[in-house]
């Protein structure tokens, strides 16, 4: 068995609790606030005005689900799909404002809406949901980690022995 294979499940339970932790950690620090989350949905002007709320309202809801079913480790490879989703809206959507010109805080961790030009942060966000989306998508491909409290019911088949 070589040194990597020994590794993968551990590499992916460190992929898993850091993916789960943003994922967590983005969505309950919008919870509590959900005027603040509609501000920054809106900021983005790419939903009609009817859509905002329930994105506002729901996006926080599924990004906190989606972070605990990876920090159980349940249904990790449909979880992690989930986060690789989440990761590649988020990234189209803050590089669809950088592009059009706003000038608004992108909102993941809470806050967001309109901010004083030069106060974006655009291309680390993008490179950190970018990096987060590999992270999901390595993660889907090698769901098999330690710590989980999923096995086969997670979606996640065990190596045939040889």
């Amino acid at each position: 068995m070589t040194v990597v294979r020994r590794a993968q499940p551990w590499l992916s339970t460190a992929a898993r609790l850091l993916l789960g932790g943003v994922l967590v950690v983005a969505g309950a620090l919008k919870l509590p606030d959900p005027a603040e989350a509609v501000r920054a949905v809106r900021a983005y002007r790419l939903l009609p005005e009817g859509l905002v709320g329930p994105v506002a309202f729901g996006l926080p809801v599924v990004e906190v689900a989606v972070g605990l079913a990876l920090l159980a480790g349940v249904f990790l490879r449909t979880a992690a799909l989930a986060a690789a989703v989440l990761m590649a809206v988020f990234t189209a959507a803050v590089a669809s404002a950088w592009a059009r010109g706003l000038q608004i805080d992108c909102g993941c961790f809470g806050g967001g809406g309109e901010v004083a030009a030069g106060e974006t942060g655009y291309p680390a966000e993008v490179a950190r949901d970018v990096a987060l989306l590999l992270v999901a998508l390595a993660l889907a491909r090698w769901p098999r980690s330690r710590l989980a409290l999923g096995g086969p019911a997670a979606g996640v088949r065990e190596p045939a022995r040889v």
